[in-house]
């Protein structure tokens, strides 16, 4: 597999070379935010803040579904009436009683993790919300249990429905008053999402799309993405999983002020070394930092310092800055813009982005 720039801007190949249509997914958001939120009103979501608002909030998700607590727990911010808490793992934490919502989030209805914490919720007499495909396993859980299910029309693979999946979490979390997001806002993120689907379109040339710019910047190179906010480590981290997933690439997350106390030593390291007398840069450590209007004043004297130690270093640095004013938009924007990238990367190496072939093995490994 070789890079070649050349294909980002070949028709014929990035049609033919994306048969599981990844590109088209990533379009779609727009229309996962709009299927998404009238999916939850018409699941009746209201009825979360029947009983009043918990004393806390796990989020279970893996893989594709596991970012959603991480983005509500972003967007509600340090304002936040209770703790946002991600579950990655088959156990539910010890302390989650009778008092506390679990959200169980699948793309597949019938992650295994997703389902034990589940089942463990309802045994403990949590509130529960799933959100998930119509006749899954996870809604047979939720119907048991007589909790609340937002079916919603997953199709492909599960990280390309994220908005299918996140926008009924965020909406339940507006329900119970932990973040302000209504009808207006989720029609503005999809409206910003659109215009973000034309900007990346396939056809559009490589020097004004922002999607294969990114790529570009991206290619032969180890990047290391850091985040200025909980906001942006959110996208940050969703970028590096992207970058994993669809272009089977190696990437490296980190939040500053983290991020500087250790990874910034990898400036002075051999990935830092770049020879300009090279054919092939691959290996080549780039420095990637999405930053947002709600830094912390000590975080934006981090993030100035770190960038100018980059450059005295020679590696190369990409800057993004988030767009929008609410929360949701922001991280939006950084969201698909990530996911446009990664897509690209993938077909300028060559790569479908859609099979997910090292996964299967695994699973196929451990299952019974």
């Amino acid at each position: 597999m070789t890079w070649e720039p050349e294909r980002l801007d070949d028709q014929r190949h990035l049609s033919e070379a994306d048969p599981g249509g990844m590109l088209p997914a990533v379009a779609a958001s727009a229309a996962h935010v709009r299927t998404g939120y009238r999916a939850a009103v018409e699941a009746g979501i209201d009825r979360l803040a029947t009983h009043g608002r918990p004393r806390a909030v796990v989020v279970a998700g893996t893989g594709g579904s596991g970012v959603v607590g991480d983005m509500l727990a972003a967007i509600a911010g340090n304002g936040a009436p209770l703790p946002i808490v991600t579950v990655r793992s088959f156990q539910l934490p010890g302390w989650v009683g009778a008092t506390d919502l679990v959200v169980a989030v699948s793309g597949s209805g019938r992650t295994e993790e997703t389902l034990s914490v589940a089942t463990q919720a309802v045994r403990r007499g949590c509130s529960v919300l799933a959100v998930g495909p119509p006749g899954s396993p996870l809604e047979a859980v939720a119907r048991q249990a007589s909790a609340v299910h937002v079916p919603v029309p997953v199709s492909g693979q599960s990280r390309a429905n994220l908005w299918l999946l996140a926008v009924p979490v965020i909406a339940a979390a507006a329900a119970l008053r932990l973040v302000q997001a209504d009808a207006d806002l989720f029609e503005r993120v999809a409206k910003s999402l659109e215009d973000m689907a034309n900007r990346c379109r396939p056809s559009s040339d490589s020097f004004i799309n922002p999607g294969k710019a990114l790529a570009l910047d991206l290619a032969e190179s180890i990047p290391m993405v850091w985040g200025t906010s909980a906001l942006t480590s959110v996208a940050a981290y969703r970028l590096v999983c992207q970058l994993n997933a669809n272009a089977k690439y190696p990437a490296v997350h980190g939040e500053l002020p983290e991020a500087g106390h250790h990874q910034v030593a990898t400036f002075d390291g051999p990935l830092a070394e770049r020879d300009i007398f090279a054919d092939n840069a691959v290996r080549a450590l780039r420095l990637v930092v999405l930053r947002d209007v709600d830094e912390h004043p000590q975080v934006a004297v981090r993030r100035e310092a770190s960038l100018r130690s980059a450059r005295d270093h020679d590696v190369p640095v990409t800057e993004i800055a988030a767009e929008g004013e609410h929360p949701l938009e922001r991280l939006a924007h950084l969201i698909v813009l990530g996911d446009y990238a990664s897509t690209y990367l993938a077909l300028g190496y060559g790569v479908d982005p859609s099979p997910m072939s090292a996964i299967t093995e695994v699973k196929a490994r451990i299952s019974p």
